[in-house]
């Protein structure tokens, strides 16, 4: 093999490693990489989702939050048809307000709230046994407190404040219906706490629909 040849040998394998990195950290910064339960245990890639925008929420079934389901399906069924998701994880760490099976809570969203959007397993979202997705999401985005509703934001704050000065310093997930936006190619654009309404997450998902 002359010269020539030689470095184009080389400079295509070099390319090629390019290429492979790039791809590699791409799906490192993106919700693609991880797999999930759905509500009956099956595997969920949720690299299925590329191409959509999503809205990763973790939610409870008797939480003063709840009512919340109204507000994210409405969000749901008008902006479905132009490829937005929302991604219901039930989560039982936060005042044990989620109880019952994945089915249990599955039919209780059905029968109050008519929920179409997909549900998936109970997960842990904090702490050691956290669902990996929640892991990434934590550790990518950081808490700037409760957006104030009036009510109940006080609320949380002096509660979470008795248990731990410290939380508002911390980026782990405070309390059910924080959600998590995502762009089409699964990387998270913003983090809205529970309190902050679904006007703010409207016209960011509009934005991105734009």
């Amino acid at each position: 093999m002359n010269i020539t040849k030689l470095i184009s040998a080389a400079a295509a394998v070099a390319l090629c490693g390019c290429m492979i990195q790039k791809g590699t950290d791409e799906m490192n910064d993106s919700i693609h990489q991880f797999t999930v339960k759905d509500r009956t245990g099956a595997d969920v890639a949720l690299s299925a989702y590329k191409g959509k925008i999503l809205l990763v929420v973790n939610t409870a079934t008797r939480c003063g939050f709840t009512p919340q389901y109204t507000e994210l399906e409405a969000l749901y069924e008008k902006y479905a048809p132009e490829g937005f998701v929302i991604l219901d994880f039930p989560c039982n760490q936060f005042g044990e307000q989620a109880p019952g099976s994945a089915e249990e809570i599955h039919s209780f969203c059905q029968i109050n709230y008519k929920t179409a959007f997909p549900q998936f397993a109970k997960v842990e979202v904090n702490g050691e046994n956290a669902d990996p997705l929640f892991k990434f999401l934590v550790a990518n985005t950081r808490f700037n407190g409760f957006p104030p509703d009036g009510k109940i934001a006080p609320i949380l704050e002096k509660m979470l404040g008795e248990a731990d000065p410290d939380y508002a310093k911390k980026p782990d997930i405070k309390w059910n219906f924080t959600k998590f936006l995502i762009d089409r190619e699964g990387r998270i654009l913003e983090r809205f706490e529970p309190t902050a309404g679904i006007a703010p997450v409207e016209d960011a998902v509009k934005k991105l629909l734009d």
